[in-house]
């Protein structure tokens, strides 16, 4: 093995552990009792491991309802986001039509627009159907968006259109096409964006405070930011919350972890 592999490794193993250290930590201190995250220098294993944060999240501050609000806004969004993406997605890849390639050039341009420019506009116009402080504030807003579409699109066009037209001389209908044929060749880049439209939802913070105003409907992130208001000097319990936070976030990850490399590596063709 050459010096550079080695100088390599090394350099890897020492950024890996700087990545770690704080989330180590952070899940330390969850279980620590009061007072001990805020010693210098810090612990990194506690002498006696206690659940009192977790029961204070859990029992009197009601955190399991914020928790399954995120799990349901969360997993919604993604799945009903995946039905519209892909079937745009498909449409734009593989169907020619008046005006294909300047309509997907102004949804490209779109992007540039930052979200939050657009809150306004979209609370007033829920604001007026009515669905301010209720769960669809949050889904409608997910339901499609161009990052989604660009994405399946330029995995779609590397599927030869010989296998379309073979269906289409069997007499499969546009929609068997799509479900018999498009998604089944089109999972990775559909996990991929899964992955990508559930941390997105989960981790939302703006979006959910602006549209939600009843504490029972608030979802995680949200209500950790009032924990951390209320709480700053319960560095513990903050910690508790955080692990509560990112453990659906890893567990997701790791679970598709081969489906979205996969999709990444595969989801670059250009037309």
């Amino acid at each position: 093995m050459n010096i550079k592999k080695i100088l390599l490794y090394i350099f890897i193993g020492l950024t890996s552990i700087l990545t770690l250290v704080p989330f180590i930590w952070m899940l330390s201190a969850s279980f620590m009792a009061d007072g001990k995250a805020s010693v210098f220098p810090p612990i990194f294993f506690p002498d006696e491991f206690v659940f009192s944060q977790y029961e204070t999240l859990f029992v009197r501050l009601s955190m399991a309802r914020t928790f399954l609000n995120s799990l349901l806004l969360s997993f919604s969004v993604t799945v009903i986001s995946l039905f519209f993406n892909s079937m745009a997605g498909f449409a734009f890849a593989k169907y020619r039509f008046i005006g294909k390639k300047k309509l997907f050039n102004l949804l490209l341009s779109s992007m540039i627009i930052p979200s939050q420019v657009t809150m306004l506009p979209l609370f007033l116009m829920l604001k007026s159907i009515g669905l301010i402080n209720t769960y669809m504030a949050i889904i409608i807003p997910g339901l499609a968006n161009i990052f989604g579409i660009f994405l399946i699109r330029q995995y779609i066009l590397a599927i030869p259109d010989s296998l379309i037209e073979a269906a289409k001389i069997d007499g499969a209908t546009d929609f068997q096409i799509y479900r018999k044929i498009i998604l089944p060749l089109a999972i990775p880049i559909l996990v991929t964006l899964a992955i990508f439209t559930f941390l997105g939802t989960w981790n939302d913070f703006l979006w959910p405070l602006i549209a939600l105003t009843d504490d029972s409907m608030y979802t995680l992130p949200v209500a950790l930011a009032n924990l951390m208001g209320e709480h700053t000097k319960d560095p513990e319990l903050m910690m508790a919350g955080s692990v509560l936070t990112i453990i659906p976030v890893i567990i997701v990850f790791l679970v598709l972890q081969k489906y979205y490399i996969k999709g990444i590596m595969m989801g670059s063709v250009k037309e």
